[in-house]
């Protein structure tokens, strides 16, 4: 069986504290997690009983994660982008993070796999 992972990318320019970071990773891992699950069950199982690998990654702008987010949509894998309702640090509607897949490994890192680790 092929590894599956999940990848999370975070924005880095946006000054947010640790445990917010860890908030909205945790928004994004959710929300891309329901996605699949509704779309490709068996793989989300697959997923869920091989561990749940994840892994974060951070970007340093909203533009660049734009360019992951249309690469995405080019290769159809499913991704979850994350804005934040305002309620602590950040404006209302602001675009934090993204989470994709689960998804096979090879597929996702030809898209992530340049990115540094968060």
């Amino acid at each position: 069986m092929k590894e599956i992972k999940q990848v999370i990318i975070i924005r880095t320019d946006l000054g947010m504290s640790t445990g917010k970071k860890c908030a909205q990773a945790c928004h994004a891992s959710i929300s891309a997690s329901n996605i699949v699950r509704r779309r490709n069950v068996a793989l989300w199982k697959n997923w869920l009983h091989s561990g749940q690998k994840k892994i974060i990654l951070k970007v340093k702008s909203l533009e660049e994660l734009g360019v992951i987010q249309e690469n995405l949509k080019r290769e159809t894998i499913e991704s979850a982008l994350i804005n934040d309702a305002g309620l602590t640090q950040l404006s209302p509607g602001t675009t934090t993070a993204l989470g994709i897949g689960p998804i096979e490994s090879d597929k996702i890192d030809k898209i992530t796999g340049e990115l540094k680790l968060l």
